[in-house]
């Protein structure tokens, strides 16, 4: 189905090409999962498929293309919508329509279907996705993981014979996520349907691929195989195969039914009869860094957060989870101030954010977007951190250390928007941490990282707490929640269901839950270092 021969892809003013030499098949009726790290060209990979590259991205292309027996450097995109759906990164920027369902009719109407047809293939697939609720809904007013979806829908109705996604999870928490996947899968054993999916979190997507095919950094060939087989040899690896490599298990275990045998014996070894304490919340003090007290929200009359009340302690690290559409994106925007509640309070540092003017807001709070690109408006990556070091009358002596941190320092003299996701993400983290805010408040801080830069975030999250910035991060990132909250806030339907200790929580959920919590279900084990640490090795 497809085959790529000796591709090699420079974008525009770029030395170092984005692909050098990469040559595959991928066979019809199969599942590909693309990986890598940040940067190392999967996104464009994807994208000569169907030939975005090099039509509308410029650059130059060398090499051969081949997709169904296609060209897709000689038909560009339109020639090729019928036989490729496409589903982009950010599904805000595939987006022609207000409305959900004129967005699902948007290409069949393109393509002079029939009337019947074009209704018959939006109610199919708006109950495949189960969204049928959102039909009427405009899209601006989607979560971030409700617009994931309906993008997924948009291409599902041509019924294209190959489905290209670029991290369709990304925005997703783990039910649904679970839920798309699962789709997908039926999609290609039912339908034959060619898939070809890149993805970070490989645990979610790892065990339902055929083959990997992993692009190392840039100059090498692919590594291509069986899941197992090129997971046992590369870096990026879920927290499972991470513990199954240190601990020798054979034969790898991808999913945690193929762990449940090792877990047993795991067991055995990390029985003590004394138990560590479960972690409990940092104790209250005097004066929370952000209270926030009965805010209600709501969207055109539809409510988005109904009487939320929480509080965060200084230096404390807090997650809030949910499912897609819990309202945890717009509680932090109520937070920062770019919405106004219609009642309740929110009090950060002491000020009262409703009469507080937003400049004297943002001096002391960093607020990282889903859409991190909209922080993002300078030449170069250094003139943006040096605009905020300005702004906020802050010296720009530490930039240099700060975007070496984040594994960014090639990139200084680079165009933000022509980085990638993940790039992006980090760059627009390093344009608020740059400002030493005293509040941090990330939104889906790891969409678009791999492994390793998600532990660089980590390791950076940490050293904000050592300094005594506190933060607060909605995400669907369980293994990051893992790694560094202290406390998670489940929200439900614009109200809070749970607030408590990160171990506790994860340990009676069967949802957000971490892979090794769920191996082990012990409050004790939420990681890889956890387990790793209580056997006396080195993380």
């Amino acid at each position: 189905m497809i085959e790529l021969n000796g591709v090699t892809y420079h974008y525009p003013n770029q030395s170092v090409p984005a692909l050098r030499d990469v040559s595959l098949q991928i066979p019809t009726g199969s599942f590909w999962l693309v990986v890598g790290q940040s940067g190392a060209g999967k996104s464009t990979l994807l994208r000569c498929l169907n030939g975005l590259v090099p039509h509308f991205y410029g650059g130059v292309l060398r090499g051969r293309v081949r997709v169904g027996g296609r060209d897709p450097v000689a038909l560009g995109p339109r020639g090729m919508s019928d036989l490729v759906g496409f589903v982009f990164q950010d599904p805000e920027s595939q987006f022609v329509t207000q409305r959900v369902e004129d967005e699902l009719a948007f290409a069949m109407e393109n393509r002079n279907f029939d009337q019947a047809l074009m209704r018959r293939r939006i109610e199919e697939v708006l109950d495949q996705l189960s969204i049928a609720d959102l039909r009427a809904r405009r899209v601006d007013t989607l979560s971030g993981g409700q617009q994931q979806l309906v993008a997924i829908a948009s291409v599902l109705t041509l019924q294209p014979a190959v489905l290209v996604l670029d991290e369709p999870t990304s925005q997703l928490d783990p039910q649904a996520a679970e839920e798309v996947l699962t789709i997908l899968q039926r999609l290609n054993l039912d339908l034959g349907l060619t898939i070809v999916i890149s993805e970070h979190r490989l645990e979610r997507v790892a065990q339902y691929a055929d083959q990997i095919c992993y692009l190392p950094e840039r100059g090498a060939p692919p590594i291509i195989g069986e899941p197992r087989a090129v997971l046992s040899q590369i870096e990026l690896a879920p927290p499972l195969v991470q513990l199954g490599r240190r601990l020798q298990w054979q034969p790898l275990p991808l999913t945690i039914k193929e762990g449940r045998p090792f877990a047993e014996q795991l067991k055995a070894r990390l029985a003590d009869e004394t138990r560590a304490p479960t972690q409990v919340s940092s104790q209250p003090s005097a004066a929370p860094a952000l209270t926030v007290r009965d805010l209600w929200f709501a969207y055109n009359g539809r409510a988005a957060l109904k009487g939320v009340s929480l509080q965060v302690q200084p230096s404390e690290t807090v997650a809030l989870m949910g499912r897609n559409g819990a309202g945890k994106s717009t509680l932090l925007k109520n937070i920062v101030g770019l919405l106004k509640p219609q009642r309740g309070k929110v009090t950060l540092l002491g000020m009262d954010v409703q009469t507080t003017d937003l400049a004297e807001i943002t001096r002391r709070v960093g607020f990282v977007p889903q859409n991190p690109g909209r922080l993002l408006f300078s030449d170069t990556l250094e003139q943006e951190l040096r605009f905020t070091c300005h702004a906020h009358d802050v010296p720009p002596t530490h930039i240099g250390e700060l975007l070496s941190q984040l594994g960014l320092r090639e990139h200084s003299q680079t165009y933000p928007r022509d980085l990638s996701a993940g790039e992006r993400q980090r760059a627009a983290l390093a344009a608020i941490l740059v400002a030493r805010p005293q509040i941090v408040l990330l939104d889906e801080p790891t969409r678009g990282l791999d492994y390793t830069s998600k532990e660089k975030l980590r390791t950076i999250l940490a050293g904000l707490r050592q300094q005594g910035v506190t933060i607060l991060l909605a995400t669907h990132d369980v293994e990051l929640v893992a790694q560094c909250a202290d406390r998670v806030i489940l929200l439900g339907d614009g109200e809070v269901i749970v607030d408590g200790a990160t171990r506790a929580m994860m340990t009676d959920s069967l949802v957000f839950a971490s892979q090794i919590n769920k191996l082990l279900r012990d409050d004790r084990f939420l990681t890889v270092a956890d387990v790793l640490t209580r056997l006396g090795e080195t993380p």
